[in-house]
């Protein structure tokens, strides 16, 4: 199998409800208390198997949040619909994106709260669009990065945003921040095991080497761990972090391994620390800990935190994974995200496909799993949470250097891709701390 692809990008079981009782930002609404609108200003946006476009649809209602409107998220009512207020514009909206819609009376949506009231369903408001800001190298393009993808096919409006943006302090400026297969080490993901003559490896060690000197430091290395402390300060600070690929592995190593040399033997020759593994700080991570630390120049790759080891000889096999159910109403930040039509859904590969259960830290999430492997996972710090998604691409289950991107016109209703775009919405959402 060849490697998976550079990055081009542009622009342990549920937790009780206890978790999420004590988590300082808490989403929930009650579906009693919200006001009923009039009769015939109800427009559904169902997200079951009869939506036409369910990727689209989550653009549809982040449109309408843009434009001053409210919605609502229906958490675990026919897939996790939006009631969106019914007006020519929105109807207009809908049509032009291919997005199912269904005008309901008065009486119909008193029907839907009557039923939300009394099953393991909630009404959660959507209040604002937040904004969006990917974390990119410039001058790439959106192709091989799943989210951006996903961002673009939807019409979500977002940033690209690189180290100096983010350590000049401009994260503050955004609700909502995704990282996909960044290598936080500064190992460009061993890349240089096989293709270290490539084009396109040349350049991307260029432009990080030049960004490392204009901003004072020593090495790349250097610099990406400074990157890593500054997003876990954002998300200590509010902010809603995504994380999908090698993101997820190699921005928890580059925060333990602030005093420790993981990618000495591609920054400057000298050989890796066999040691480094012991030196390791865990306080600092968020999602993991005591990972052994992969630091063999021949093996391509960052940890024992991924279950898969894609490019390694004992990469495992794909299978599915699960999403877990989880009560709407006392674990809604869960349920938001794992909204979905189907709830087993084919795996994929990514530099970092898994998580090994057993080097998550107490108290973290688990929103899906394939076998003995977790694959989705949330949590808390501070004010700000943060969500991590093993894989590369939900629609491309072996994606390999020169494969063309995902047409996501041919998957308008991925279930993986939906999961992306639950992360989207979620810093919407009303904030209401639980009374415990």
């Amino acid at each position: 199998m060849s490697r998976l692809a550079p990055k081009p990008v542009r622009a342990a079981a549920p937790s009780t409800a206890l978790v999420l009782l004590t988590a300082l930002a808490v989403l929930s609404t009650v579906a009693g208390a919200l006001p009923t609108p009039a009769a015939g200003q109800g427009l559904l946006v169902p997200m079951d198997r009869a939506q036409t476009n369910h990727l689209k649809a989550y653009g549809l209602t982040y449109w309408a949040l843009e434009t001053g409107g409210r919605g609502e998220w229906l958490l675990n009512y026919r897939g996790g619909a939006f009631l969106l207020p019914d007006n020519e514009a929105v109807r207009r909206e809908a049509a032009l994106r291919g997005v199912l819609v269904e005008p309901i009376s008065g009486a119909d949506e008193a029907a839907i709260r009557a039923l939300i009231e009394r099953s393991n369903m909630d009404a959660v408001v959507l209040e604002k669009a937040p904004r969006v800001a990917v974390y990119t190298p410039p001058n790439t393009t959106p192709w091989d990065d799943a989210v951006t993808m996903a961002l673009e096919y939807a019409e979500i409006p977002y940033d690209r945003i690189w180290d100096a943006e983010v350590l000049e302090g401009d994260l503050g400026e955004y609700e909502w921040l995704h990282l996909h297969h960044e290598d936080f080490t500064g190992q460009y993901s061993k890349f240089y095991l096989t293709y270290a003559g490539a084009p396109w490896l040349q350049e991307e060690v260029a432009r990080n080497e030049e960004m490392a000197a204009r901003l004072g430091f020593r090495t790349v290395p250097d610099l990406k761990k400074a990157v890593a402390a500054r997003i876990r300060r954002y998300v200590e600070e509010g902010g809603f972090l995504f994380a999908m690929c090698s993101a997820t592995e190699t921005l928890e190593l580059a925060l333990a391994g602030e005093g420790v040399d993981l990618a000495a033997a591609y920054s400057d020759g000298t050989p890796p620390d066999p040691d480094a593994s012991a030196h390791m700080d865990w306080t600092r991570t968020m999602a993991f800990e005591g990972a052994e630390v992969q630091t063999a120049p021949s093996v391509s790759a960052f940890s024992d935190i991924d279950g898969h080891q894609v490019n390694t000889p004992w990469r495992e096999p794909l299978g599915a994974f699960t999403l877990f159910d989880f009560s709407a109403k006392f674990d809604p930040v869960p349920t938001m995200l794992t909204q979905n039509h189907q709830a087993v859904i084919p795996d994929f590969y990514g530099l970092t496909t898994s998580f090994r259960r057993e080097r998550l830290k107490p108290g973290v999430v688990v929103m899906a799993q394939d076998g003995d492997f977790v694959k989705y996972v949330h949590g808390n710090l501070g004010e700000g949470t943060w969500t991590y998604f093993g894989g590369h691409d939900p629609e491309d289950p072996e994606h390999q250097i020169g494969d063309p991107p995902t047409d996501l016109d041919l998957h308008p209703d991925s279930p993986g891709y939906r999961l992306i775009l639950n992360n989207v919405l979620f810093p919407a959402a009303r904030k209401k701390k639980l009374k415990t």
